[in-house]
């Protein structure tokens, strides 16, 4: 199915230099760049994007919560909600920090196909040759929580047809999508 799906290079990737190199992944694996744009966020357009949806928060939690509990150490906040406002404010600041570089891209399973060459949320999770294990390898969730801030992984990736819809609609106006 062709779908349309959004991607983030956050400041972490921009400040590095590595949009040129993170596109061309999309592109050899055959997916279209359908929109393109360098913005500085503003904390409205931050916000937007991520607003706190329980659905979120719970899932955010978990994946946290195993990674902490594989460690045995103690997570900061016992519920999901209250991790969820911490992380959101976190992922807000973060886009702030600095330019990102905006597209739309189409392709057959667009959505999944970007996830898996992106990788594991968590950089030192991440398999071996995906955009996060190869240019943000260091990077881990036990590093973000204790500096305060979001994991520096380089890249948003839109996680399903309607997240992408929602989106793509915050950063692109219908007629910059070619």
């Amino acid at each position: 199915m062709v779908e349309q799906t959004l991607v983030l290079i956050k400041p972490d990737g921009v400040q590095k230099n590595l949009s040129g190199k993170i596109i061309s992944r999309f592109e050899s694996a055959g997916l279209k760049i359908k929109a393109l744009k360098l913005i500085q966020p503003t904390l409205e357009l931050s916000k937007k994007h991520y607003p706190l949806d329980e659905s979120w928060a719970k899932s955010v939690y978990e994946k946290t919560k195993s990674v902490y509990d594989k460690l045995g150490k103690p997570m900061e906040f016992n519920n999901y909600l209250d991790h969820g406002k911490s992380i959101q404010s976190r992922l807000q600041s973060f886009l702030l920090e600095g330019p990102v570089t905006a597209i739309v891209l189409e392709g057959e399973n667009a959505i999944t196909k970007v996830r898996n060459l992106v990788g594991h949320t968590e950089p030192l999770q991440a398999e071996k040759g995906t955009i996060r294990a190869d240019f943000a390898p260091e990077e881990s969730y036990e590093k973000a929580d204790t500096e305060k801030r979001a994991v520096r992984n380089l890249v948003h990736a839109s996680d399903a047809p309607e997240t992408a819809k929602r989106e793509i609609e915050i950063w692109f106006s219908q007629k910059e999508i070619i």
